[in-house]
């Protein structure tokens, strides 16, 4: 598992596949919380999401790379209350 202090805020969160999935905002606890800008659409605009680190590969540069596509990662986005 990846060191979670190598991750840091404003990071690139890209998918195995290279796609854009978000942007840290900060990790918090296990999840790695996602700016708002990369919310969503429709009920998922204008809050927070989070990624497991469970689902992180590995930390490159400036970038966070899962390993899970990009199309794949999102559907594994939690919401602000499912800690």
């Amino acid at each position: 598992m990846v060191d979670r202090n190598d991750i840091k805020e404003h990071m690139e969160v890209i998918g195995a596949d290279g796609v854009h999935v978000g942007t840290v905002d900060h990790v918090n606890g296990d999840r790695i919380k996602l700016t708002k800008a990369d919310s969503g659409q429709g009920s998922h605009e204008g809050h927070h999401h989070y990624i497991s680190l469970g689902l992180v590969a590995e930390v490159e540069d400036d970038r966070v790379r899962l390993s899970a596509n990009g199309d794949v990662a999102v559907l594994f986005e939690e919401e602000e209350d499912s800690a």
